[in-house]
């Protein structure tokens, strides 16, 4: 049955398989990123801005230990798909044990960095005076539950991977209305403030860890034995480059928000802002933006499975026609993330809590300007991922790290030279503009490759028959 499943990845109708496959992974995804705005909105209403603020200097510590989990889980998953084309089923196997150790370890060794560096590392990501004791507090607690955080993340893909969209959403749901049950609950009824916060989010990556631990013992393609979680050098070798593109995205996010947090700070406190309005808000605006690139990542990793089988399978004209129904379906999303973004952002910024007019009017200008470019970005995005999912890591990486640190950085740092506050809100769209360029010629030029191999391929049967 297990087999039959797999082969309808290679003959499915595409945009049946694509639908499948990516809304259930689009809403593990949504589900994951809503984890941190849930958070936002309960400690801006229970705690107020400065609690806020806290938050925001901790997310990129977060995001660093997603980016060493989809490392682990989305090159695994790749590498499986890919795996199970070629009819390789020891191979696929031992990637997937692998990556449950390797995920557990990395885990434990970044929470124990945490703990042990805890100050210099809030105050290397821009905790101000006013808003470090609400980080320290908020940092102590998400550290104590990173090694289950990283476990859950990592295991989501290597779910789809097996043939289970479907419960890799349902372990991500279910995490996530526990936390949002226990949010208010935690922030408001025990009055537990910015813990409550981060106790009611552990808790809830406890159900998706959980979850995750029993289908690894009820899986369906993957046939694991006890060997198959033993670390194998060449079978790491083999995995961790494919999802290196997952991880230079997440590392380079955690580089940029500190880059940024920094100029926020310094730049902000010369303006009427003042220092915490400005690091408070594009925190904020930047966790409405993770909710779109979730939904963006979910709709590109959910293709993942369908086009490693059909690269592996040899079947190239099937991974051209997802490419294009996959890069003008995220062309759409962006353009309606757009006009949800530019036409109502003093909603979007209520949500979070009644602040003063400075700050709603600093939150209105962030939403309309850092976020004007967001068509663009999720068609990088989307670029990154299938040139991961066609076991292309240097292609994939390239144009995540161009992207990433190349631009960003460099461009969150000068930018405010030139315009002052203003530079930092300057910074994305212009990095989403040159990326999408690179972008385009990197696709183009796939879609040729592709359709040569294909012809090629077509010849060498007819030629056979």
């Amino acid at each position: 049955m297990e087999e039959k499943q797999n082969a309808a990845l290679g003959t499915a109708p595409l945009g049946k398989l694509m639908v499948k496959f990516a809304l259930p992974c689009t809403i593990s995804l949504l589900v994951g990123a809503l984890y941190n705005i849930v958070d936002q909105i309960f400690i801006g209403w229970g705690v107020g801005y400065l609690g806020n603020g806290a938050t925001n200097v901790v997310f990129p510590l977060t995001v660093l230990a997603l980016g060493l989990a989809v490392m682990i889980g989305d090159g695994a998953c790749s590498y499986v798909s890919i795996c199970f084309g070629k009819n390789r089923q020891e191979d696929a196997d031992c990637a997937v044990g692998s990556a449950v150790t390797l995920s557990v370890l990395v885990g434990v060794l970044v929470a124990g960095f945490y703990a042990v560096f805890q100050m210099p590392i809030l105050l290397l990501f821009g905790a101000t005076e006013a808003n470090l004791a609400y980080a320290k507090e908020y940092f102590t607690y998400i550290t104590i539950g990173i090694p289950i955080y990283v476990f859950g993340q990592a295991i989501n893909p290597i779910i789809r991977s097996d043939g289970s969209p479907r419960f890799a959403m349902a372990s991500m749901l279910a995490g996530a209305i526990a936390n949002c049950i226990l949010d208010p609950i935690a922030i408001f009824v025990l009055r537990w403030g910015v813990m409550g916060a981060a106790v009611a989010t552990v808790a809830g990556q406890v159900i998706t860890a959980a979850m995750g631990v029993w289908y690894l013992c009820h899986t369906k393609a993957l046939r694991l034995g006890k060997d198959d979680f033993k670390l194998r050098g060449k079978i790491l070798a083999a995995y961790l480059p494919l999802g290196l593109c997952s991880f230079l995205a997440q590392i380079s996010l955690v580089i940029a928000m500190a880059a940024t947090n920094n100029m926020l700070v310094q730049y902000g406190a010369g303006s009427k802002y003042g220092a915490d309005i400005p690091l408070t808000v594009l925190g904020i605006v930047m966790k409405v933006f993770q909710i779109i690139i979730s939904i963006t990542i979910g709709m590109s990793a959910g293709c993942i499975p369908i086009v490693g089988y059909n690269y592996g399978a040899e079947q190239y004209g099937r991974c051209r026609g997802i490419l294009w129904r996959l890069m003008g379906a995220e062309f759409a999303l962006g353009v309606l993330a757009l006009l949800v973004t530019q036409l109502f952002p003093r909603q979007l910024i209520g949500l979070f809590g009644a602040e003063s007019a400075l700050y709603n009017e600093f939150a209105v200008l962030t939403f309309r300007v850092y976020l004007c470019m967001l068509p663009l970005a999720t068609v990088n995005k989307a670029a990154f991922i299938f040139m991961q999912a066609l076991g292309r890591p240097v292609e994939s990486a390239g144009l995540s790290f161009f992207r990433e640190v190349l631009l960003a950085v460099p461009l969150v740092l000068l930018l405010p030279r030139a315009f002052g506050l203003m530079g930092v809100l300057y910074s994305m769209p212009a990095a989403d503009i040159v990326t999408f360029l690179a972008s385009a010629v990197v696709l183009v030029r796939t879609d040729r490759q592709l359709r040569k191999k294909g012809l090629h391929f077509a010849a060498c049967v007819l030629y056979l028959v």
